[in-house]
């Protein structure tokens, strides 16, 4: 999950109905052990089929799909699966997970690229507007991260979207990389979640390490704006 553009929603149609949700469920089934290995077992036969099932979703719906099993525990987003130990049961049970998992990392990453679109600075920004939309953009991002429901990674799925979204404004993946590790440093914690200060902190080292002007505040002309991405 390197590079947006191998996730971004618009670059990688996908179609989900009745029938394809049934194909997958019986590929899926197709994989789950007669017999589970449980504790004593160390899980190895669960863990097999939840890497089988990795591969299934993979072949059928692309790179983009990767993310599906990236479970809030671990820093990701998703709630409805977390490993092969605790998601691997019967059949039925496992499959029905896997279409959850599926469905709910689709509706995230669209629910990401439609806050880039909202977010980005437009093209003919100055560097002092621009300034103000990249502050304004991290904040909310962070923000995204922190609602998703993450746990002890929060703060790596934070960067990870804040690179992204930063490679969407036309930025390289190295640029982009080397902007948000000096923006953030250390400064968020596993297990911690910052306070305002501290995000609108990193958001306006953010936009002055791009653009060379601190973002200015309460701007009018872009107050109705502001309140469109406060409600969102």
């Amino acid at each position: 999950m390197h590079h947006w553009e191998g996730l971004d929603p618009a670059r990688h149609p996908f179609t989900w109905d009745e029938d394809e949700e049934a194909l997958l469920c019986a590929l899926v089934r197709e994989w789950v052990p007669p017999v589970l290995s449980g504790m004593r077992g160390h899980w190895a036969g669960e863990y097999w089929c939840a890497s089988q099932v990795d591969a299934i979703i993979r072949e059928r719906y692309g790179n983009w799909a990767q993310g599906w099993n990236w479970c809030y525990r671990y820093g990701g987003p998703i709630g409805s699966w977390v490993t092969g130990a605790s998601s691997v049961t019967t059949p039925d049970e496992t499959a029905a997970r896997v279409v959850v998992a599926l469905l709910e990392w689709r509706e995230w990453l669209e629910r990401v690229a439609q806050r880039f679109a909202e977010l980005a600075p437009p093209p003919e920004a100055s560097l002092e507007d621009r300034s103000w939309h990249l502050e304004r953009a991290c904040v909310r991002l962070v923000t995204l991260a922190l609602d998703s429901g993450a746990e002890g990674g929060w703060h790596g799925q934070a960067a990870r979207v804040l690179r992204w979204f930063l490679t969407t404004t036309g930025m390289g993946q190295a640029e982009a990389e080397q902007a948000v590790e000096s923006a953030i440093g250390s400064r968020f914690k596993s297990w911690v979640a910052p306070g305002r200060t501290l995000i609108e902190s990193v958001g306006e080292d953010l936009a002055l390490g791009l653009t060379g002007h601190a973002p200015y505040r309460d701007h009018r002309e872009l107050a109705a704006l502001e309140d469109l991405h406060d409600r969102y």
